[in-house]
């Protein structure tokens, strides 16, 4: 095995995932959550509520998924509802063992057939003796109408046996492992139970009324988990509700909508004994009614869920067998071989965008494995191989890559950045849109005569946020202070180019203050380069997020160098087809980024010694 391979693989010898050990149990299977699997094996032996806050496809309904597996299956209940003759609005609740319900009801079917079949034969033998009696008589049409009335009197006026028969509302018989129930976006109704409308409320025909009870999730959950994904889409009131199903460990079910016939059918309290395991993202901390968080913090526990994890031969081989996971669990794809495997980790190693860690977000990463696996498919191929992980990594983009994409092809069509020669007060800045796409980003900075008598500002569009603000006004700062001059006589505008969804973030610092001094100076800047970059207020380049999509877009745009801070150089993870293809400058200060980026002439030279000189006396 190549050695570079080998290590990717943290070690492991095989030759296709086929080889690769999976465990049993889910909780065995969670990668990189080692403090959250801990705190889950606790709550399911002490019965606690858990709060997961974490990124999408870090793994919370698996953990969710792996408590239910670790409940205790013995003390598992079926719940019954009987008919209540002193009020029929008001059923009754009964709870048996599991897999008594079942055989309670059936009992129950047995019984009330046997009396349907005997009032069935008396009717009969009534209605043969009526008809043969008015035969007799030579009445025999009499003798047919009388017949026909008892049964109409039958049908209307004696009671159905099977109106007696309880329904099963939650049945447990056969299940292996303690309920679970995903409860993520359920509505009232599906979340606490209801009561159907019955549009035959009289004469007989009604269904009666424990016959329409339908149990909820959080009965459904009892003895088992509750998952509740993005906890804050609940409103207020269901929130409110479901604190007192947890609090009671009992919950009635009435009908959910008032124009129903079932608003005004209340079961008794109906058992609810679940742990709830809800889940969300940072937001969803604002959007929890207080209670139940509180709640959930004095009885159970809150998680922070990781992002990344370390990049250790350890945690590499655990991506091995994620990848192996992901083959067994959708069961249609081929298994990699070890050389595909080794494309996974470098996207993972990419993914997570920082250095020496590996991205934890393993449901995309998954929808990759998936992705390279139906392609392997759709060719015949035995097995998946790293040419198929490189065409699903072109065909699986995201919305937001895809969207760059046409940025940047709608950007060069209509020549919304330049790739070549130089101009004064033009940058190509780089931004990233949501988390996995780059784009290239113009700055342009023109600096007029100040208006005011008082003093010049600075005035920048292009739909700014508070961060890109603040960056901004920095800048004008640091330039006053390492420039040494004064710029209260004049305006300064800069302008984001084409930036119809916003600019958030302070990564354009470098950018901003490099297209403000050529415009101040009247120096050209090279139109081949781009750059990406914060800025301290002593002129220091520091890092940012995204380098590794931002200098692939740069690439996608034909540009030949980029600048970045020189920290986020280890952070930089090109794929093979991108390799080789832009020089990558990293840089310390902004000192090296006007060296770089201003095309080289007199007054260049005669900047970059004041600013040198500027440098030394900080």
């Amino acid at each position: 095995m190549n050695e570079d391979i080998k290590e990717l693989l943290g070690g492991l010898e095989f030759e296709t995932t086929e080889e690769i050990e999976v465990p049993q149990k889910l909780i065995d299977q969670v990668i990189g959550q080692d403090h959250a699997v801990e705190a889950i094996k606790k709550a399911a032996v002490q019965r606690r509520h858990v709060l997961l806050i974490g990124s999408p496809g870090t793994g919370k309904s698996m953990l969710a998924k792996a408590m239910a597996e670790l409940l205790p299956k013995e003390e598992l209940e079926d719940i019954l509802v009987f008919p209540n003759p002193e009020d029929p609005n008001q059923p009754k609740i009964r709870t048996v063992p599991a897999g008594k319900g079942k055989e309670i009801v059936e009992a129950y079917k047995q019984e009330a057939m046997k009396k349907a079949q005997a009032r069935n034969m008396f009717l009969f033998m009534l209605v043969f003796f009526i008809i043969a009696y008015a035969t007799l008589q030579n009445q025999m049409l009499w003798g047919i109408i009388a017949a026909i009335m008892l049964f109409m009197l039958a049908r209307y006026m004696i009671p159905r046996e099977e109106r007696n028969v309880p329904k099963l509302l939650v049945n447990n018989a056969g299940k292996e492992t303690a309920p679970f129930e995903d409860a993520t976006g359920a509505h009232a109704g599906a979340l606490f139970g209801d009561v159907r409308h019955d549009p035959f409320q009289s004469g007989g025909l009604e269904t009666p009324a424990h016959e329409r009870v339908e149990a909820g999730a959080i009965h459904r959950a009892h003895k088992g988990v509750l998952y509740i994904d993005e906890i804050n889409t609940l409103t207020i009131e269901s929130q409110q509700k479901l604190l007192t199903a947890m609090q009671e460990k009992k919950f009635p079910i009435t009908g959910q909508s008032e124009r129903s016939s079932g608003a005004m059918v209340r079961t008794e309290p109906v058992p609810c004994d679940f742990i709830l395991v809800a889940a969300g993202n940072l937001d969803a901390l604002m959007g929890m009614h207080p209670a139940l968080r509180s709640r959930i913090k004095g009885y159970g526990y809150e998680i922070y869920m990781n992002d990344t994890m370390p990049d250790t031969p350890e945690n590499r081989r655990k991506l091995v067998r994620f990848v192996a996971q992901e083959v067994r669990r959708d069961g249609k794809i081929p298994h990699f071989d070890k050389y595909a495997v080794a494309e996974i980790i470098k996207e993972a190693k990419k993914r997570a965008g920082r250095r020496g860690h590996l991205t934890l977000r393993l449901r995309e990463l998954g929808g990759l494995v998936r992705t390279a696996g139906d392609i392997a498919l759709s060719e015949g191929a035995s097995v998946v191989r790293a040419e198929h992980v490189l065409r699903a990594k072109r065909i699986a983009k995201s919305v937001e890559e895809q969207l760059a994409d046409k940025y940047i092809e709608r950007r060069r069509d209509y020549k919304l950045f330049v790739t070549e020669g130089a101009e004064i007060g033009r940058v190509n800045g780089l931004a990233v849109i949501g988390e996995s796409a780059g784009i290239v980003l113009p700055i342009i900075a023109e600096v007029t005569p100040a208006l005011s008598k008082e003093e010049g500002r600075v005035i920048a569009t292009g739909r700014l946020q508070e961060i890109a603000k603040e960056a901004v006004w920095n800048v004008s700062a640091i330039i006053k202070k390492i420039m040494g001059r004064d710029i209260s006589n004049y305006d300064v505008h800069i302008q984001f180019v084409g930036t119809y969804e916003g600019v958030e973030g302070d990564s354009a610092s470098i950018s901003i203050a490099t297209a403000v001094i050529s415009a101040l100076e009247k120096i050209p800047v090279r139109q081949d380069i781009a750059m990406t970059g914060s800025l301290s207020v002593k002129g220091e380049v520091l890092p940012v997020g995204g380098v590794t999509q931002k200098i692939e877009a740069a690439i996608q745009a034909g540009l030949k160098k980029v600048i970045i801070p020189k920290d986020n150089l280890d952070d930089v993870l090109l794929d093979a087809e991108h390799e080789g293809r832009i020089e990558i400058i990293p840089v310390t200060r902004i000192e090296e980024v006007l060296e770089h980026a201003l095309l080289d002439s007199k007054e260049k030279d005669k900047l970059l010694e004041k600013l040198y000189v500027s440098a030394e006396a900080l």
